[in-house]
């Protein structure tokens, strides 16, 4: 009885890519053929950057439309548009006051906030509405004021 043992396949193949006898023919083939891939990578890539142009211009005529809204605003309403510049400065300050009570109270309380969720919310939920209402604030109206006069202009 004669034993035999499988065969133990090979874990690595082994694929010959020495030139071997190729005819001109496959040789134009191959060529003609990376040839039309790259015409199709080219094609797409115009598509792409068409594409891309078509959505900086949207955008572009977006922010031009409101940019234009916010300058006829501004024309219409001079004394409101210099209030709103004075309104955002003193929110400002405001804001600035703010902040330094925010960090006087974040460095009483760091360790406790650390250990202690509820410490941690309790100062979230206090700074964090109003901090984020008083940003907003003032982001409305630095948009809605005049620009500051120059006075060398």
């Amino acid at each position: 009885m004669s034993q035999t043992q499988p065969t133990a396949l090979s874990m690595y193949s082994q694929v010959d890519v020495t030139p071997s006898a190729t005819s001109p023919q496959m040789l134009a083939h191959a060529a003609n053929e990376q040839t039309e891939l790259l015409r199709e990578v080219l094609a797409a890539q115009d598509r792409s950057n068409e594409l891309l142009e078509e959505l900086v211009s949207v955008m572009a005529a977006s922010h031009k439309q409101r940019s234009q809204e916010l300058h006829q605003w501004k024309t219409a309403n001079p004394e409101l548009a210099a209030s709103c510049r004075d309104a955002a400065e003193q929110l400002s300050r405001v804001q600035v006051d703010y902040l330094e009570r925010m960090t006087e109270e974040i460095q009483d309380t760091a360790e406790d906030m650390v250990c202690g969720e509820f410490v941690m919310n309790e100062f979230v939920d206090r700074f964090g509405p109003r901090l984020a209402h008083l940003n907003g604030m003032i982001q409305v109206f630095a948009q809605l004021s005049s620009a500051p006069t120059n006075s060398n202009s």
